[in-house]
């Protein structure tokens, strides 16, 4: 229960900096999938990267095996997190929230609805988007406590800038093992849905 409780009182204490969060990095996501429908060059070269990195040969080879394909998601999401938002923060103040603010953008641009399989694949992995991208939003929610804790320690009751970031430091501890259930239920959901919801909706809406 305090592993839930903590994390809410976190957020209640600093609601408003949660939910200018949660505008902006949703806002980004659905700004890339505008552009990329608007561009579609910018959706095909993205797409172009995802097949010269190997990550659509990768998801091809997992796509019948859903739990396998759960466990990658679950560490692609979670490794994304901590060298993307986590790692940078902890080093720089605010830098993850910048680092990853693009990776939205991107990744709003390789999700979006480009052609009729992917607007129907888009239904259920809509709801993948809302759970994995509050995971996201949670670590840079923590993110922006620890790089506000460590420039002004008054924010948090600290004393100097040292007592400023350990504070911070804890409260983003707490706000990374919230994100632990997001994204697991979002990895599973994402490799089922993408087995076994999208083919048969793709027969009868195509």
């Amino acid at each position: 229960m305090r592993l839930l409780r903590k994390p809410f009182q976190i957020i209640r204490a600093n609601f408003r900096a949660y939910l200018i969060i949660n505008a902006i990095l949703y806002g980004l996501v659905f700004t890339g999938m505008v552009a990329a429908m608007l561009f579609p060059n910018l959706s095909a070269t993205r797409v172009a990267i995802l097949e010269d990195n190997g990550t659509a040969d990768l998801v091809r080879s997992l796509f019948n095996n859903p739990w396998l394909f759960a466990l990658t998601i679950l560490g692609v999401n979670v490794m994304t997190g901590a060298l993307r938002i986590v790692l940078p923060s902890l080093l720089v103040p605010f830098t993850g929230i910048a680092i990853f603010a693009y990776k939205a953008f991107t990744l709003g641009l390789a999700m979006a609805p480009s052609t009729k399989v992917m607007a129907v694949a888009l239904i259920p992995h809509s709801l993948t988007i809302l759970i994995e991208f509050q995971a996201y939003a949670l670590l840079m929610f923590g993110a922006y406590i620890l790089g506000r804790s460590w420039v002004r320690p008054a924010t948090i009751d600290a004393r100097n800038h040292r007592q400023g970031y350990v504070r911070g430091l804890q409260q983003l501890g707490w706000l990374s093992l919230a994100t632990l259930p997001l994204f697991i239920i979002g990895a599973i959901w994402e490799a089922f849905s993408l087995r076994y919801l999208v083919p048969p909706l793709t027969q009868w809406l195509l």
